[in-house]
């Protein structure tokens, strides 16, 4: 594309140079978890939402608070819990009188879910009822109440939390509503010398100021133009090979889907996985998606889109395994 003299290639070229200086004002307030940030923004550009899972203490609402600081994003978080109700996500009508003529309407106000970044601490701590109305916001990107109809804002990008640890007063989220996800982003510990940097950093009298780095305009047209990123036929096949494979029964399912999955992936995570591939190129600066794109997202697209068995729990095999196994047995085309 840089070849072309044209002002959308100018103007890609400049959006995308933002996306170094977005990573380095994230990292003033966090320390590693580069791979994280990554498929965040990756998240972000390829227009879904991501669901990040990692037990208490590892930073996980600072860095959803530090991305939205650093893009100057409407920035709500909604702390789930086993009493919260659809309303208190989405918004409720109020009755309200004209104190000159006496008339009564109704006005609908509107819940945290009118935001561009949405954080849902601890999203399985909330009945499936108000899971639902959260999950159908993120799917239509609109609020129906009352018989109207209320556009979401744009860009609008929901950065769920659970704890994979914590069974005790749960609702874990169904496969369905696991699928509307586009990553699952596992969060782990830090290093040993990271952890000593987080201790420096959040421990000393200085205060950390997040730079403002881009606007909701600019994830907007980058957002349109990670659709344009090149991706050959072939890996276009490999993705679609993949998928599939997930699938017992089909022909190209290697023996661990056989012996671990009950039900595969859908056409879903083949989309998700284009997407995220170019997005993926896009953040890293390329204008093409490549195998190693693929390959670098394939877990985190499929890993929460794989119903395992019995023999998998039995055997202590994760989904994580699952994608190994087929990224080994069906290699990349070649380049």
């Amino acid at each position: 594309m840089s070849h072309q003299a044209s002002p959308s290639a100018a103007d890609l070229e400049q959006r995308t140079a933002k996306l170094g200086d977005l990573k380095r004002a994230i990292a003033t307030a966090i320390v590693g978890q580069t791979d994280v940030v990554d498929q965040l923004l990756i998240g972000l550009l390829a227009g879904g939402h991501c669901l990040l899972e990692g037990v208490p203490g590892l930073g996980k609402t600072l860095l959803v608070r530090t991305l939205g600081e650093a893009l100057e994003f409407d920035f709500r978080r909604v702390q789930f819990t086993p009493d919260l109700m659809p309303s208190d996500i989405l918004g409720t009508e109020l009755l309200e009188e004209d104190h000159g003529t006496g008339h009564r309407s109704f006005r609908f106000q509107k819940g945290p879910v009118f935001t561009n970044l949405l954080l849902a601490d601890e999203l399985n701590r909330t009945p499936p009822k108000t899971q639902a109305a959260l999950l159908e916001a993120m799917q239509e990107k609109t609020v129906s109440y009352g018989g109207q109809t209320y556009q979401l804002p744009k860009p609008f990008f929901v950065l769920a939390t659970q704890n994979p640890l914590e069974q005790a007063g749960t609702y874990p989220l169904p496969e369905a509503q696991l699928d509307r996800f586009l990553l699952l982003v596992r969060v782990g510990y830090p290093t040993a010398s990271e952890e000593r940097d987080i201790l420096s950093l959040t421990t000393g009298s200085a205060a950390n100021v997040v730079p403002r780095v881009m606007g909701a305009e600019d994830v907007l047209a980058l957002q349109r133009h990670v659709r344009e990123v090149y991706l050959s036929d072939d890996l276009l096949g490999w993705i679609t090979t993949l998928v599939r494979a997930t699938r017992p029964g089909d022909a190209a399912a290697p023996p661990e889907v056989e012996a671990y999955v009950r039900w595969g992936a859908g056409p879903r995570a083949g989309q998700a996985l284009v997407l995220c591939a170019k997005a993926r190129a896009l953040l890293h600066g390329r204008f093409a998606a490549t195998r190693d794109d693929i390959a670098a997202l394939a877990a985190p697209v499929m890993r929460h889109r794989l119903l395992l068995s019995f023999a998998a729990e039995a055997e202590g095999k994760s989904a994580d395994d699952v994608v190994a196994a087929l990224l080994a047995r069906i290699p990349p085309p070649a380049a």
